[in-house]
């Protein structure tokens, strides 16, 4: 059973940064795509980004595409997300998961990822 602990979320001012991070307890983290979503209160679970097993390939949600960046260090066992210009609209609980690869398509579907963490609360302000 792999366990996910995220970090780095709290409250930041429209337009701000935030770096969050995961760290897997799996020692065999290289080997498996990780990803981040998100969820507000009443919405649907939302994919953000996500990285191959190798960080060779990454894919990131329409909501984000620009000001995200997703980012692994296996060495260090852990995968970040970096968010620039937030808005308010970017508030959430966001969860980092993970799952096996099968082919090399990064899959933006919340039921195909295996392993997610608590999740971590980010709040924009206006």
């Amino acid at each position: 059973q792999v366990q996910l602990v995220e970090s780095g979320g709290g409250l930041v001012q429209a337009g701000g940064s935030l770096r969050l991070a995961c760290a897997p307890s799996e020692r065999t983290f290289s080997i498996y795509n990780m990803g981040w979503f998100r969820q507000a209160p009443g919405k649907e679970r939302e994919f953000v980004a996500g990285v191959t097993w190798s960080g060779g390939s990454t894919l990131y949600g329409d909501s984000v595409k620009g000001r995200c960046t997703i980012s692994r260090d296996n060495a260090k066992n852990t995968v970040y997300l970096q968010m620039n210009s937030l808005k308010p609209e970017d508030t959430a609980v966001y969860y980092c998961a993970a799952h096996r690869p099968v082919g090399p398509v990064l899959t933006t579907t919340p039921a195909r990822w295996t392993y997610w963490g608590q999740g971590t609360q980010v709040t924009v302000s206006s």
